[in-house]
């Protein structure tokens, strides 16, 4: 729960285009179709524990590849496994 909390924490600021590598991070709504890529605004902890649904983005040591799960009333649901292509767009893993 610590390390939730201090990621948390972390992301409570706007996105920049930087991702860091090894961070995870917990937004709103995840649309992989935008080019380039932007997931908006990171939610702070206050956010994601009433939201009923949010999505958790964890990112490789190489920051180039994201793994997204989609969490409804605390649970997970969905798993979803991307690179981040040149253009900044999103493109699904097998």
């Amino acid at each position: 729960m610590a390390s939730l909390l201090a990621a948390l924490m972390l992301t409570s600021h706007a996105w920049a285009g930087n991702f860091e590598p090894g961070a995870t991070y917990y937004i709103e709504r995840f649309d992989p179709a935008l080019k380039p890529w932007n997931p908006g605004q990171a939610l702070n902890i206050e956010e994601v524990f009433k939201n009923y649904q949010y999505y958790e983005i964890l990112f490789d040591s190489t920051g180039t590849r994201l793994t997204v799960n989609r969490h409804i009333q605390g649970s997970k649901t969905e798993i979803g496994h991307y690179q981040v292509a040149p253009d900044g767009g999103l493109k699904k893993d097998d």
